[in-house]
C-alpha cells in the first residue's frame, strides 16, 4: 500500500532506538525525510546513517534533551514546518506509591504529558495552515489498564490523554490528526529494565523474568518496534484522515477490554 506520504518531513523524538527508531524507520522507508532528535550524539548518528544508507531520505540529527526547554528549542529549529510530528520520551522509573514526592511528579508531567504538549502548541499551527498535518503521541498501555508500580507514568500519561481528547478535535476542521499509541511490552530497553527490576525483586534469572512475562501475553512474545513503527506509519498517511482523537492498543491482546 502506497501510504502518500513521500516527501513529506517528519519530527521523531527519542528515535535513536527503541520504539521510535522503529517509528523512523517506517517512515523513512515510505519516503518521508526526518528530522531525528535523542540524547546522546552516537547512537543517534549512528541510527540516522543506517536509515539514510537504507532509504536515502534526508535526515537531520539533533542530540538534546527533549523535555528540557532549551533541547526542545534546539529541535524546533532545526525541525522547522513538520508535516508529521511523532512524540515520544523515556517513562518515569517503576516504584510505590510513598517512594513519589512533588519533585517526582513534576519530573513525570514535564517528560511525558507537557513535552509533547509543547511540542504540538509550536508545531500544530503551521499544519494547520496547510490545511495537513500528522501528530502520533507515544504513550503507554497504562492509559487504558493502570501498572501499579508505574504510578508516575499513569499519571502523567492519562493527562496527556485527556488533553489530546480535546485538541484533536479543534483541529481536525483543518486536515491534522492527532491519535496515540499505546505499546504494551516491546523488545526495547524500557523493557529490559523493567524486566531486570523483577529479576532482582523476586531472585530469578532476566530470562525466566521474560519469559513469566511472555506468557501473560495471548501473543506469547513482546512486540517488536519495526511492527510498531508500522502502525505509526499507518497513522500519518493519508488514508488515516478520518482517524482522529483515538487511543491505540499494540499489545498482543494483554489488555483485556471491551473498548
Amino acid at each position: 500500500m502506497d501510504l502518500g506520504i513521500s516527501g513529506r518531513r517528519a519530527l521523531v523524538c527519542a528515535s535513536s532506538k527503541g520504539l521510535g527508531r522503529g517509528c523512523a524507520e517506517a517512515l523513512a522507508a515510505e519516503g518521508v525525510n526526518l528530522v531525528m532528535n535523542a540524547r546522546t550524539p552516537g547512537p543517534l548518528e549512528e541510527a540516522a546513517g543506517a536509515i539514510r544508507a537504507a532509504h536515502g531520505v534526508d535526515v537531520v540529527t539533533v542530540a538534546a534533551d527533549i523535555t528540557a526547554e532549551e533541547g526542545r528549542a534546539d529541535v524546533l529549529a532545526a525541525a522547522g514546518d513538520v508535516d508529521i510530528l511523532v512524540t515520544n520520551a523515556g517513562g518515569p522509573p517503576p516504584g510505590m506509591w510513598s517512594d513519589w514526592t512533588r519533585e517526582d511528579f513534576i519530573r513525570a508531567l514535564d517528560a511525558n504529558m507537557l513535552t509533547p504538549i509543547a511540542l504540538m502548541t509550536a508545531l500544530l499551527p503551521a499544519m494547520m495552515e496547510r490545511g495537513w498535518g500528522r501528530v502520533v503521541n507515544i504513550t503507554s498501555v497504562a492509559v487504558k489498564a493502570p501498572i501499579p508500580v508505574l504510578g508516575l507514568s499513569n499519571s502523567a500519561r492519562a493527562g496527556l490523554t485527556g488533553y489530546v481528547a480535546g485538541t484533536a478535535r479543534q483541529v481536525a476542521p483543518f486536515g491534522v490528526t492527532i491519535n496515540n499509541l499505546l505499546p504494551g511490552i516491546h523488545a526495547t530497553d524500557r523493557a529490559d529494565a523493567l524486566d531486570r527490576a523483577v529479576a532482582e525483586a523476586e531472585g530469578i534469572s532476566l530470562d525466566e523474568a521474560r519469559r513469566r512475562r511472555a506468557d501473560t501475553i495471548p501473543a506469547r512474545r513482546y512486540g517488536l518496534p519495526e511492527e510498531f513503527g508500522a502502525a505509526c506509519a499507518f497513522l500519518c498517511s493519508r488514508h488515516a484522515g478520518f482517524i482522529v482523537g483515538q487511543n491505540i492498543l499494540l499489545d498482543g491482546g494483554a489488555t483485556c477490554t471491551t473498548f
